[in-house]
């Protein structure tokens, strides 16, 4: 296993678990964080700026189909990071809320943070049980 794929695993493993506790704890809180996001236009492009040069660095640096699981996980992370960005930096802040409705964000919350945690769960389990060279 790559020291770059084990590193990002543990890295995003540890970001995605501990806010998918955040989102079990703070509900409230973070449905109306991402309501606010998507009405404030400057902050949702810094964050598309954020995201993409985020999953730019990713996928440059480890665009890897193969070697098993967590290897494909991580690149599948990146792209959706780059995808993300882009979508968030052209597409008009209307556009990007719609696609949150469309989504059901607010009535399938619990189901997106369930997802976030076993993603974290997994990564961090896979990136730590494995030594770091």
């Amino acid at each position: 296993m790559m020291p770059r794929t084990i590193f990002l695993a543990r890295l995003l493993g540890l970001f995605f678990l501990l806010t998918g506790i955040a989102m079990l704890i703070r509900r409230d809180t973070m449905v109306a964080t991402v309501m606010a996001l998507l009405r404030d236009e400057p902050l949702l492009f810094a964050l598309g700026m954020s995201a993409l040069a985020v999953g730019l660095a990713m996928v440059l640096m480890h665009n890897v189909w193969s070697g098993g699981v967590l290897p494909v996980v991580v690149t599948l992370l990146g792209w959706t990071f780059v995808i993300r960005g882009a979508l968030l930096l052209a597409l008009p802040p209307g556009v990007a809320a719609q696609l949150v409705g469309a989504l059901r964000f607010d009535e399938l919350y619990y189901g997106y943070a369930g997802i976030t945690l076993v993603l974290g769960a997994y990564m961090t389990w896979a990136g730590f049980r494995r030594p770091h060279k």
